[in-house]
């Protein structure tokens, strides 16, 4: 996860019917911090990332080592994502909750967002039509799409920028089918010779399964171990995900839930993160935690904390909890 004295050691904290595994699953959408625009005079002084599956929290120390002031881009870089009928689509507008704080004064930041389809920029052609660029799940799409006239539907189809279908003679269309770029990007100067205070929080968007891959009967396969070296799951988680699995009377029913940060889109600053702080909060104390990461110690029946110096990014923090809703 992080270079440093690093190895990748696995850590397992325990404290107190079978799906399909890829239909009954949706996947994590990593997000991550603050990047900037490539700067030698910029350092990292201190970086504390709090993960949890209802919100993310990122405090940083940023210092100008230069005795000039120096103006830069700082952006929040936020995946692209294609509309898909069996993908889930971010709003980020609506979800993300995206707050940010500088030296302890909150910054209005503004999402911009473009819509692109075959490799051709739509986004004025759909503005034009009155149509929503993120399709979504409160159906302000559908309603719009579908109120314009057969002849525009029919040609949206046609073209495969939408899906639909032709019944009654009429056309109705479904939802989009272009990709979305979203950017939150603001002009930031950092003041000779000082140190600023960064802070963002924003609310993540969490992948999860009804559980079934990490059961004893899918142990061999591709997606077990692919699944294992992620999140690092090492002996003893899977001895603990067994025994609060067996101990039950007809078997311990138990979900994942799966969180992501990404760690290396950053890293335009001045060397290496000097303080690097991690802390995991699990949520429930009787959930299960699997992650990569080294020298963690545990602070009390939720949270976990890492803490390394002198550090690079060198892949992302994926992190794995096990609820279990019956023993």
């Amino acid at each position: 996860m992080l270079r440093s004295t690093l190895r990748h050691a696995a850590l397992f904290l325990l404290l107190g019917g079978p799906p399909a595994l890829a239909n009954d699953s949706s996947a994590a959408i990593g997000l991550g911090g603050l990047t900037l625009t490539r700067s030698a005079e910029i350092r990292l002084d201190q970086q504390e990332l709090f993960i949890s599956r209802t919100q993310v929290r990122v405090n940083y120390v940023f210092t100008n080592t230069t005795d000039r002031d120096i103006e830069t881009l700082v952006a929040f870089p936020l995946p692209d994502f294609t509309h898909s009928p069996v993908e889930r689509v971010p709003d980020y507008a609506r979800d993300l909750n995206f707050r940010t704080l500088v030296d302890g004064r909150p910054l209005a930041l503004e999402l911009v967002q473009r819509a692109t389809f075959r490799g051709k920029d739509i986004t004025d052609r759909l503005r034009g039509l009155g149509l929503p660029l993120v399709g979504g799940a409160d159906e302000r799409f559908e309603y719009a799409a579908n109120a314009l006239p057969e002849a525009t539907r029919a040609a949206l189809v046609r073209e495969e920028l939408v899906l639909g279908h032709f019944g009654n003679g009429r056309t109705t269309i479904d939802e989009p089918a272009w990709t979305v770029t979203s950017s939150i990007t603001r002009r930031q100067i950092f003041p000779g010779g000082r140190s600023l205070r960064v802070q963002h929080s924003y609310t993540p968007f969490a992948g999860g399964s009804v559980g079934g891959r990490l059961s004893p009967r899918h142990r061999q396969s591709a997606d077990f171990r692919a699944a294992r070296a992620q999140f690092c799951m090492d002996d003893s988680f899977i001895a603990a995900l067994d025994r609060r699995t067996s101990r039950a009377a007809n078997g311990s029913d138990y979900s994942e839930v799966w969180l992501q940060y990404m760690l290396t889109p950053g890293g335009n600053w001045a060397g290496p993160i000097r303080d690097f702080r991690l802390v995991v909060d699990k949520g429930n104390p009787g959930s299960i935690v699997s992650f990569c990461g080294e020298g963690v110690r545990r602070l009390d029946d939720r949270r976990f904390e890492m803490r390394l110096r002198d550090v690079t990014p060198s892949r992302e923090l994926d992190i794995l909890i096990v609820d279990f809703h019956r023993d």
